[in-house]
């Protein structure tokens, strides 16, 4: 039966005609299903009307195996995990899904790409490798030239002109190069397909590594400039427009924004999509006045028309169309009665927008260039003085003991240092500015109230201090030191994970005995094209939000609530409390269940103290491991760094390429080594335990030392299956990884010809209230898993088996081979294989 506002191209399937045709009757599919649950539960006795969870003590877990055992009976109509929740006893999920059968959905099939070949696999890799060399050395001759030019001032003021015009240039610099070199390689994007690996690949992936990592994304996102950047690009951009997301889209020519869009932050419209080792563009539209959510997914193909709206947390898999003036919301997008507009509108004209833009360069030009210049002057030509004055060694004598000796102690004082001057500023300078902005008033885009805003949301939301606070007791204090209004009772030494982040941390708060996982995403301040207003976000006393959730201000969740991972935090309807909501659009599950309940922990308040006490003890040795570890790194890079100093007087710009090439190497080589000490000495395996037990604590210590921000340099390259490998991914051949996360290497098993998307996550672990559960995950060869989507524990994947962007596969899952799964949860949908003529490449 098909699923009330589910989009017309797709469809859940839950039966088929011939098996319809094979049962004369309810009867025949309850018995069949009461066999299969009965042998999952272990008893002798299943009546129709006993609940799952409630009478049964099942979970999501033993359901989803449920799901897939009546999936290999053909005489049973199929049962999807949502459907599991909607009717949870047996006789009603009979009756459900035996009304009807659903009706087939024209969605295009990809073309099917054969294995590559491992010829053409290598030597794309060394092309790759050797662009990365010339454009390393492009940039080494680049910086060469501006240190000499800068270094003949003769005075201070000298030398801050010389930064000041040095600066611009690199501007000029970084602002054209994408654009030429995407024009010179591409020309205009077209709707094609271009075969992974192959000299088209080629031009395809150095035209995306240019834009996307353009260093200017970073000062520009949320700017006119913006704008300007993806028009020059190609992009068809209309005026008003504001982009927050750093998602930078690649095939901008077969992008159209109309005027007055506002896209949120974290959203993917990139123009492509990565499937079966293809490469295919497509056109992505969206009209005037288009509203799109934060941590959202708009694939290929699709279309929003005027005065349009996309919730958070959702997505537009290919081929849906958004009707004008309506709001669709979930993942896949369905008609919602919500409004996400929640900012009004104020006088934001033209004029407004070009003197911020070019407040902006100048800023970068007059105050970022010069420091940046101060800082490099400060780090490779004062700190090598200063350790001199340590001891008898000579300046950048690698051959001295000593010298090393002082290094050390220089490397530390900056590290330390810097890291508490920023603790400070995060602590301080947010508070002041705070001031000027009162929550509910609506203030006008690109003025000093916007400044002020985009400062407190930088400065208080740094990576270092929330991995080294995050999944320990400390990090309650940190949120509280920068403004979060926190409760002080029900600490558990888990309240937060590592990857929070806010729009303003003065304006979140949150209850008693709470428990929130990594990527949480709060959004408590609303934007229109013109303006912004700042809102309370409130998230209630003991619930438990599981990962990668957006919780807006203006929620409809109170106290007692689980939020599963993914799921669309409810905007409409009463406040929810006592429940748990799992889904996009959200529905509700039981708040807990039996296996939970086990894995909770103490029992006494007596045993919670003990047993948080030595959690305690436990994550702050692991906090000092994780900052020695980073300013370990910190000191090798500054000594990579002084013998580039010391090189480049004879050498000039190789110097500076030989470097930069040395510390890549050495930052991969570091951080494998560091994961891969923390996994020889407790090894990962399947594991069921409360938050309490050393075991978690451990694998709290491994999540620190996992550091892979440095995967990214190497995505769409075969380098970065070598990295997997060596991290312990037990991997086949020729994987085309464009983006991928995986959490627990080292039980993760992939086949051959594997496609993963960017965005797309493979997570082994949950943390559920007071427990935590590890298991294995298996990707079959030749399946490919969408941009956004993501895979939890104890999955399996069949062979072929297609994963849609922004689907969630629930813990348990077995996937057959050659299907497509869509959804949140996702769900097998039946598709009418429609042959499309590939493209020339």
């Amino acid at each position: 039966m098909a699923l009330k506002g589910e989009p017309q191209n797709i469809d859940i399937v839950n039966t088929t005609e011939s098996s319809l045709r094979e049962v004369g009757s309810n009867v025949d599919v309850e018995r069949g299903y009461t066999r299969i649950l009965a042998e999952l539960v272990g008893k002798d006795k299943v009546t129709c009307d006993s609940h799952f969870f409630d009478d049964l003590g099942a979970n999501s877990l033993l359901m989803a195996q449920f799901c897939a055992r009546v999936r290999k009976r053909d005489e049973l109509p199929r049962v999807s995990i949502r459907e599991v929740y909607r009717h949870p006893t047996i006789r009603d999920l009979a009756a459900a899904l035996t009304d009807t059968g659903p009706a087939d959905s024209p969605v295009e099939a990809p073309a099917a790409a054969g294995p590559a070949r491992a010829l053409r696999y290598h030597l794309c890799g060394v092309v790759q490798l050797l662009f990365f060399l010339a454009y390393t050395g492009f940039v080494a001759a680049v910086t060469s030239a501006g240190a000499a030019w800068i270094t003949t001032g003769s005075d201070f003021t000298g030398y801050y002109l010389r930064s000041v015009v040095f600066g611009g240039a690199l501007l000029v610099l970084a602002a054209v190069s994408p654009v030429a070199v995407k024009w010179i390689l591409v020309g205009r994007w077209r709707p094609r397909e271009i075969p992974a690996w192959s000299p088209a690949y080629l031009r395809f992936w150095i035209v995306k590594t240019l834009v996307q990592r353009n260093v200017l994304v970073l000062f520009f996102t949320g700017s006119p400039l913006y704008s300007c950047y993806l028009r020059a690009l190609g992009a068809k951009v209309g005026r008003g427009v504001t982009v927050f997301s750093r998602t930078v889209p690649v095939c901008t020519d077969l992008l159209t924004i109309g005027e007055g869009t506002v896209i949120r932050k974290d959203c993917s419209f990139t123009g492509y999509r990565a499937q079966d080792g293809m490469i295919r563009t497509g056109a992505v539209t969206f009209g005037e006045n288009v509203f799109v959510g934060e941590m959202t997914t708009v694939d290929i193909d699709t279309a929003m028309g005027a005065g349009s709206q996309l919730g958070h947390a959702s997505s537009l898999h290919s081929g849906q169309a958004v009707p004008s003036g309506e709001c669709w919301h979930g993942s896949p997008a369905q008609r919602a009665d919500v409004d996400y507009r929640r900012a009004g509108s104020a006088r934001c004209g033209s004029t407004w927008r070009a003197f911020y833009a070019i407040r902006q360069v100048l800023l970068i030009v007059a105050v970022y260039a010069p420091l940046a210049v101060g800082l490099a002057d400060l780090v490779l030509e004062r700190a090598p003085r200063l350790a001199t004055l340590l001891g008898d060694s000579a300046l950048l004598d690698f051959a001295s003991w000593a010298f090393y000796r002082d290094a050390l102690i220089v490397s530390l004082v900056l590290f330390f240092g810097l890291r508490f001057a920023g603790l400070l500023l995060a602590v301080t300078v947010p508070r002041l500015c705070k001031l000027a902005l009162e929550p509910g008033k609506v203030y006008r885009l690109y003025g000093l109230r916007y400044s002020l805003h985009r400062t407190i949301r930088l400065l208080t939301n740094v990576t270092f201090f929330k991995v080294l606070f995050g999944d320990s007791s400390a990090i309650v204090h940190y949120l509280r030191a920068l403004g979060c209004e926190l409760s002080k009772a029900g600490q558990t030494g888990s309240n937060f994970g590592q990857q929070e982040k806010f729009e303003s941390p003065y304006l979140l708060s949150v209850g008693s005995g709470t428990m929130i996982a990594d990527g949480l995403s709060v959004v408590n301040a609303d934007y229109s094209n013109t303006s912004f207003r700042l809102a309370r976000a409130s998230i209630g006393g003991r619930n438990f939000l599981g990962n990668h959730i957006v919780f807006p201000a203006g929620a409809k969740t109170g106290d007692n609530c689980l939020l599963a991972t993914k799921v669309q935090v409810p905007l409409d309807g009463e406040v929810r409390e006592g429940v748990g909501l799992l889904g996009s659009p959200s529905f509700e599950i039981p708040r807990t269940v039996d296996r939970d309940r086990r894995l909770a922990g103490p029992g006494t308040p007596a045993e919670l103290r003990r047993g948080l006490a030595a959690k305690n003890r436990h994550n702050a040795a692991t906090m000092v491991v994780y900052a020695l570890a980073q300013w370990l790194y910190f000191f090798c890079v500054l000594l990579i760094a002084w013998a580039t100093r010391d090189l480049f007087t004879g050498l000039g710009a190789p110097a500076i390429a030989l470097g930069s090439v040395v510390t890549v190497v050495f930052t991969i080589v570091y951080f494998v080594l560091l994961e891969r000490v923390a996994t020889m000495l407790h090894p990962l395996e399947p594991l069921n335990c409360s938050i309490y037990d050393r075991r978690f604590w451990r694998h709290e210590r491994f999540w620190k030392m996992s550091t892979t921000f440095y995967l990214q340099l190497l995505n769409g390259t075969p380098f970065k299956s070598v990295v997997w490998r060596m991290l312990g991914v037990r991997l086949g051949r020729r994987l085309f990884d464009d983006g991928c996360v995986m959490s627990e290497k080292t039980l993760v098993r992939i086949g051959d010809d594997v496609t993963l998307n960017a965005g797309s996550n493979i997570q082994c672990h949950s943390q559920e209230d007071g427990g935590f559960k590890l298991d294995g995950i298996v990707i079959g060869s030749g399946c490919t898993i969408g941009t956004g989507a993501l895979v939890h524990y104890g999955v399996t994947m069949g062979e072929g088996a297609v994963l849609a962007p922004d689907s969630f596969l629930m813990k348990g899952e077995e996937v057959p081979g050659h299907t497509h799964w869509a959804g949140n949860p996702a769900g097998e949908v039946r598709e009418l294989r429609v042959p499309r003529p590939r493209a020339r490449t």
